[in-house]
């Protein structure tokens, strides 16, 4: 794990809006800031999906915290 990922202790969580239970989570810092550079390219290529169907197929992202 690199040293950017191993500081995160949240994920921003994009929830699908149509199929329950279904969701893609990334980790952040406290605020909702994902270290793209640390991010493998599937996670990065999924969190950028998300992010540009906020509102058409996921909902707004929500911060949780990890255990």
């Amino acid at each position: 794990m690199t040293d950017a990922l191993s500081h995160c202790t949240h994920e921003l969580r994009f929830q699908s809006l149509f199929q329950p239970g279904r969701a893609i989570a990334v980790p952040c810092d406290a605020t909702g800031q994902v270290p793209l550079d640390a991010l493998s390219e599937r996670l990065k290529n999924a969190y950028l999906g998300a992010r540009a169907l906020v509102g058409r197929e996921y909902a707004y992202p929500a911060i949780e915290r990890r255990c």
